[in-house]
Formats: structure tokens, C-alpha cells, sequence
């Protein structure tokens, strides 16, 4: 298939870029903010969102001076209001409020909504023309091929802030397509890399959010310790850059020093390095085509030593293989191959299954369902929302035969 064009040329002597920031009470929101505020000259924001956290919503507002802070939860409306009275920053909450924000007039809206409740919003701030700066995997897993449309439609820009992928962005030459072999894709291997496969099935949640390198949520953390999160960025991936499937390859490298590769066709590898620090590809975006700098750790080569890198075992890591298979099937696999971990993920967390039957009931779902291909946002928000009742039965018959 043709990849829609994610490249556009901006200003390079632009002074102050406006920025919206959809989900600006999560770790990449407070990140994005963090770094916009200290940057004043360089940054000024139009509008914020948050889910429920009013309290550092309202915050966030008062420092950074949007036009309009926006709470997912419609019955914390007033308390957003009250908390904004006197600012000159207006409060909104709900979906239609969250998507007419998205909608505002900004040079780079960055899309932080964590799931598949970030989609809406993405989808029109792509129409706006604007540069998306992404941080939402489902978005591209779940509607990849109607994203790029929107991007290419509007004349719009996308640039990848997942570290993988904005690492693969500043190394990827556009210009050369045809030279690439293909694209590397690290991973720390997650917490279990070394335990045996026969001690695996007695994991608890407790172990599982215990990340090594990164600070991240429990599903996302869990999401690494399966490897179902690099399943995920492998299916991001094909739809960021143009290359096949096959072109994109999987290695472990527990250091998580080099975030990713390309490989061209002369044998050279390019590779971007850092500390495990999301300021720096969130400030990449942010300041895309230049840079600014951020307060990450400098990388000091002589304190690691060593980087090392393995293949992964596809057999205690089954999420790899899905993936795959998800990706190769298309049509609507990747959308239940995102739902089903999500709610496989859930009772895991909750000690309604155990570690290894994750993969297990991802895997069932992946079987039993037989939706289309989808064509339109309410395809893929019908699709999702029925692979969860599809997964809940599974995990029901799950716990009962055990």
C-alpha cells in the first residue's frame, strides 16, 4: 500500500509556536507543558485537557495562560470553572467540548489522550491542517489508514513522540526511501527478560509495573513486561514510515540507551541514543525542525559500559507474534489486538487472571472475531466496543474454568 505523505515544511525562523495539548494532566501532558513553560519565548498555549484532575488541570492552566481548559468529565465542570474563575482562561468539559478545542487554531497540537479515547480528538486536529505531535498508540493501531487520510488531506504534518519512533524520525532519510532496509525497533525486554517461562505464570501485578528503565503507568508497564507494547509499535510503524511488514524488525537492548534504528541498503546502521528521559522526544516534536533544550540527563557512555542487545524469545513474549499476525490480517485484527489486551490487561491488574493468560485471551479474541475492515471512526469505536464484551466473556470463562 502508498503511505500518505507525514512531512511538512515548516518556518525555521519561526519565533513563537501555539500549541494545544489534548490530555495535558498525563505524564506526556505534563512533560509537553513542563517544557513549554521553560521555554516561554519559544511556545504559547491555546488549550489544555485533562480527564478527571481538575485540581492540576486548573493548575496548569493558571501557569501556562491557555484560551481554554477543557475536563473530559462533564460533572466536574463546575469545579473547573470555580477553580478558573478570574483567570481569563475558559473552562469547558465533555466530548464535544474536547474536540472543538482540538479544533482551535494552533501550530501543533500534541495528542496525549491515553487509549482509544484520544482518537476523536486526534482525527479533528488533523483536519485542522496543524502539525500532530503523537503520543497516543491507538490512534495510528486502531485507524492508522483514516489518520495518515486526514494528515493528507489537510496538507497537515505528523510527527511520532513515541521514543521508538521519533528516534527511527531523526534518523529516517525521506529523501532516500528506497535505501532503507529496514527499521529496528528496541525493548528493554521488560521487568521478566531473564525469568524462566516456568516461573512466569506466577507474576503477580505487584512485579509486572516494576519497570527497569522507564517511568510508566501500570497498564503500560505491563504492556512491556508481555512485549505487547512493542507489538504495537511494530503496527505503529508500518503506518509511520514506508516500509513492508517485514522490513521491520524487534531487538532486545536492556539499557534502553539506543531508542531505535534504520538500516540502509550500504550495510550503515544510524541510531539515536539518550537516557530513558520522554523530555527529549517530546521536546523534539515540540521544536521540530529545530531543538531546544531540556533538562534530561546527559548521556555518559563511559558510566554504562556496555550496550547489549538479544533477540526476543517469540515464545515466552506470544505478543510479538500477534502483533505480527494482527498487521498481516489487517482489516480490523490491530483494533481488536489493542482492545482485547486492554481489557485482558485490566483483570490482570485487578488478579482476575494470571500473567500468561493475558496473551491467551488476546489470542482467543483474535480468533473468534470477524468484523470488516473499518471505514470510518464509528467502524472503529463499534469494532472496539464490542471486542471488549467479547474479551469479558472469554475472561469469564477463563476464571470459571479455573
Amino acid at each position: 500500500m502508498e503511505h500518505p505523505a507525514v512531512i511538512a515544511e515548516i518556518s525555521q525562523d519561526t519565533v513563537t509556536k501555539s500549541v494545544s495539548v489534548l490530555g495535558s494532566t498525563g505524564s506526556v501532558g505534563c512533560n509537553t507543558l513542563d517544557l513549554m513553560a521553560r521555554h516561554p519565548d519559544k511556545f504559547k498555549a491555546v488549550a489544555i485537557s485533562g480527564n478527571r484532575n481538575v485540581e492540576l488541570l486548573a493548575e496548569q492552566a493558571r501557569r501556562l495562560n491557555p484560551l481554554i481548559a477543557v475536563v473530559a468529565a462533564e460533572e466536574r465542570y463546575k469545579d473547573l470553572k470555580e477553580a478558573l474563575s478570574g483567570t481569563g482562561v475558559e473552562a469547558a468539559a465533555g466530548r464535544d467540548s474536547l474536540v472543538n478545542a482540538a479544533k482551535l487554531e494552533a501550530d501543533l497540537v500534541m495528542a496525549g489522550i491515553v487509549g482509544i479515547a484520544g482518537l476523536e480528538s486526534t482525527l479533528a486536529a488533523a483536519k485542522t491542517g496543524a502539525t500532530v505531535a503523537l503520543a497516543n498508540k491507538e490512534c495510528l493501531v486502531c485507524a492508522g489508514d483514516l489518520l495518515l487520510q486526514e494528515i493528507e488531506k489537510s496538507g497537515g504534518t505528523l510527527l511520532p513522540v513515541d521514543s521508538e519512533h521519533n528516534a527511527i524520525f531523526q534518523v529516517f532519510n525521506y529523501d532516500q526511501v528506497e535505501s532503507v532496509r529496514k527499521l529496528i525497533l528496541t525493548a528493554s525486554g521488560g521487568p521478566f527478560l531473564n525469568t524462566p517461562y516456568n516461573k512466569m505464570a506466577s507474576i503477580t501485578p505487584k512485579e509486572a509495573v516494576a519497570h527497569p528503565n522507564w517511568n510508566m503507568g501500570a497498564k503500560i508497564s505491563v504492556d512491556s513486561a508481555t512485549m505487547m507494547n512493542k507489538g504495537l509499535e511494530l503496527i505503529e510503524a508500518y503506518h509511520l514510515f514506508p516500509v513492508t511488514p517485514e522490513q521491520i524488525d524487534i531487538i532486545i537492548h536492556p539499557q534502553s540507551v539506543i531508542h531505535s534504528m534504520v538500516e540502509y541498503v550500504d550495510g550503515s546502521v544510524l541510531a539515536q541514543l539518550g537516557t530513558p528521559d520522554m523530555r527529549t522526544p517530546i521536546a523534539y516534536a515540540l521544536a521540530w525542525p529545530n531543538r531546544v533544550t531540556t533538562p534530561a540527563p546527559s548521556l555518559d557512555l563511559g558510566q554504562i559500559a556496555a550496550l547489549t542487545f538479544e533477540a526476543p524469545d517469540v515464545k515466552q513474549f506470544p505478543s510479538i507474534r500477534l502483533a505480527r499476525e494482527a498487521l498481516r490480517s489487517a482489516d480490523a485484527a490491530p483494533i481488536v489486538l489493542n482492545a482485547a489486551n486492554e481489557i485482558a490487561v485490566h483483570h490482570f491488574l485487578n488478579y482476575n487472571i494470571p500473567f500468561l493468560a493475558i496473551s491467551e485471551v488476546v489470542e482467543e479474541t483474535l480468533n473468534r472475531q470477524m468484523f470488516k475492515d473499518p471505514k470510518s471512526i464509528y467502524d472503529v469505536t463499534f469494532i472496539d466496543f464490542e471486542t471488549r464484551k467479547i474479551t469479558e466473556d472469554l475472561v469469564r470463562l477463563f476464571r470459571t474454568a479455573n
